[in-house]
């Protein structure tokens, strides 16, 4: 390991990205530089001796201040040099560095103007060609807008129904006009596809029609039906900002504003295409003192069309230029395949739709600024001395009966509600508790790639998989807090009765912490715990079920309970052997087994 004396002097003066280690190895900041040799330099007075040039009361200064070691890697352009900090970010989650978690990727809906008789598709991926028209991007309510076109124009339903050559129910509903059998002509239905293009350009049309559906429903007093058609209403009214900027032009803009609250900060993205605000969308972040306007902006920017293509974008229009503008600029053409610029406009109708965005975030800081969730997340920052407010939280547990249907669950509370989606299942190998838990962190961990790691790990376990966790992040040089609680012991029993259940709460630095029952730190991490207990348990139930069932159609066939076990030692599922070749499991048993076998399908699916 060499020091920060040593490291300087042999810079290359190459692009690449360079890392900030403290005495620990924990990672303290990452940074791209186009020249090495003279970004890293940069930081530093060289004579008389080496000495940071920042004050140790700025962000800079501070991470300096801690700053025992450098490391750095090389790539082969400024703009492969940005990807990989980027993605380092994302993944190390270094303490220095704000990360504006945003893992999502936008949909279009597309159509294909080449078939006889097109149809609306919903696409995450943008495949460059003239016969192929897109609209988007669509944050949230892509398939809202899909159905909402398929229930009020009379298109091809389903891709099989053209194949098909027969009118299906579709057309007996009159929901298609039935072109398998030749019953409207390519011309007419032109008519309607050009009909649903507008609308969806111009949705008060679908919102007027939704409506009055709406109503009739509700004057029919079938009212759960209305109730689902009020909340289409709502999404699709939730696309986009009402504006009355008139561009005077077919301009297409993406729209990237972040401002910075007391508690949190929000991020809004406006997506303009020819003129009109097709949609918009925002997400939160956690306030930090780390914050920097010049690093958030290159950072939204090239995490944005790293993960997807805005079709047709011209310009990028951000408040403030920031650092590396050019080599973002660079990476965006290349990706979108045509010339596209980053501008900070400061007068004109450009500038009038960056106010807006920037209003409307300011607004959403300010709708959000009483929610109680906020404060107990703030609360258990204090109480634990967490680097972050534990807005976003991943919980783990296992579950197992004698070493058998070994699982592991990961649940996922994020700033007030469970986020279901993000939940994860794991099939563990290992036989105990230690092990499997070990497995499970470092698999979630190969993930943080795709999937940013949260503000906290929760594990339902003691000091010991605390400490496990710990060097798990240690090795991978990743910076993320984490608690342990483990259940109250009752004559050596584990006592879990509500409103009695003094768990105990192991710290990040190895301190144990005990709260009354009643206090509401506490009762957020026990709901927390519980939820992945459940979520855990309820796999366990599904996969036992699953192995029982097998067991028995195996022991009808004739085969044993050890010789499953050796299969499913080898193969690992119940599934694995049904879809594996005779020789391999006459190789693993005997032929009289692998005929047994492979004679009929053993599991029924």
């Amino acid at each position: 390991m060499k020091t920060i004396n040593e490291s300087i002097k042999n810079l290359p003066k190459e692009p690449g990205v360079y890392q900030y280690f403290d005495s620990q190895q924990r990672l303290l900041y990452v940074g791209k530089a186009k020249n090495l040799n003279n970004r890293v330099k940069s930081y530093w007075r060289l004579t008389p001796d080496i000495t940071p040039k920042y004050s140790y009361t700025t962000r800079i200064g501070k991470m300096l201040q801690e700053a025992s070691y450098l490391d750095y890697i090389v790539v082969s352009s400024e703009e492969d040099a940005l990807i990989l900090e980027n993605s380092l970010i994302k993944q190390l989650k270094p303490k220095y560095n704000i990360l504006l978690r945003d893992d999502k990727t936008y949909p279009y809906i597309t159509i294909d103007e080449s078939e006889e008789f097109p149809r609306f598709e919903i696409s995450r991926k943008v495949i460059k060609s003239p016969k192929l028209k897109y609209y988007g991007p669509f944050p949230s309510g892509s398939k809202v807008l899909l159905d909402s076109l398929y229930d009020f124009f009379p298109l091809v339903q389903k891709k099989s129904c053209i194949k098909g050559n027969k009118a299906c129910l579709f057309y007996e509903i009159g929901k298609c006009l039935a072109p398998c059998e030749g019953k409207i002509s390519k011309n007419s239905y032109a008519k309607i596809v050009k009909e649903a293009k507008y609308a969806l350009n111009n949705r008060k049309i679908l919102i007027d029609k939704i409506s009055e559906r709406m109503f009739t429903l509700a004057a029919n007093e079938r009212f759960e039906e209305a109730a689902k058609l009020r909340d289409r209403v709502e999404v699709i009214n939730a696309l986009q900002m009402k504006s009355t900027i008139d561009i005077a032009s077919r301009a297409n803009y993406d729209i990237f504003v972040v401002v910075n609250g007391e508690q949190r900060g929000v991020v809004v993205k406006i997506f303009m295409r020819e003129g009109k605000i097709v949609s918009s969308t925002h997400n939160y972040f956690r306030n930090t003192q780390m914050f920097d306007s010049s690093e958030a902006y290159k950072q939204i920017v090239v995490d944005h069309y790293q993960r997807a293509i805005s079709m047709g974008v011209q310009r990028v229009l951000v408040p403030q230029e920031f650092d590396d503008l050019e080599a973002a600029q660079e990476l965006i053409s290349t990706a979108i395949g045509s010339k596209v610029f980053i501008e900070a406009p400061k007068a004109g109708n450009k500038a009038k739709l960056i106010d807006l965005a920037i209003k409307n975030a300011k607004e959403l800081l300010k709708e959000n600024r009483e929610d109680s969730s906020y404060s107990i997340a703030n609360d258990i920052k204090e109480l634990f001395t967490l680097q972050l407010a534990p807005y976003r939280v991943e919980v783990f547990d296992n579950s197992h009966m004698m070493g058998q249907a070994t699982v592991g669950a990961m649940v996922v509370w994020d700033e007030n509600s469970w986020d279901k989606k993000s939940y994860r299942r794991y099939e563990l190998q290992a036989k105990d508790e230690y092990a499997q838990m070990k497995e499970m962190l470092e698999r979630r961990v190969e993930s943080f790639s795709k999937e940013s790691p949260p503000d906290l790990w929760l594990l339902d376990g003691g000091a010991t998989l605390l400490k496990l966790a710990h060097s798990i992040l240690d090795k991978e040089h990743i910076s993320l807090d984490i608690l342990a609680i483990a259940k109250e012991k009752v004559d050596a029993k584990a006592h879990r009765a509500k409103g009695a259940a003094n768990d105990i709460i192991y710290t990040q630095n190895g301190e144990i912490v005990r709260l009354k029952s009643s206090d509401k730190r506490l009762m957020f991490l026990q709901r927390l715990r519980d939820e992945a207990h459940r979520f855990a348990i309820s796999y366990h139930k599904s996969k036992k079920r699953k192995e029982d069932l097998g067991l028995e159609i195996y022991h009808h066939k004739g085969v044993g309970p050890q010789i499953v076990k050796k299969l499913l030692n080898y193969f690992g599922t119940f599934e694995a052997i049904e879809s594996a070749e005779h020789s391999e499991i006459a190789k693993i048993t005997n032929k009289r087994i692998a005929n047994l076998l492979k004679s009929v399908n053993i599991i029924e699916k």
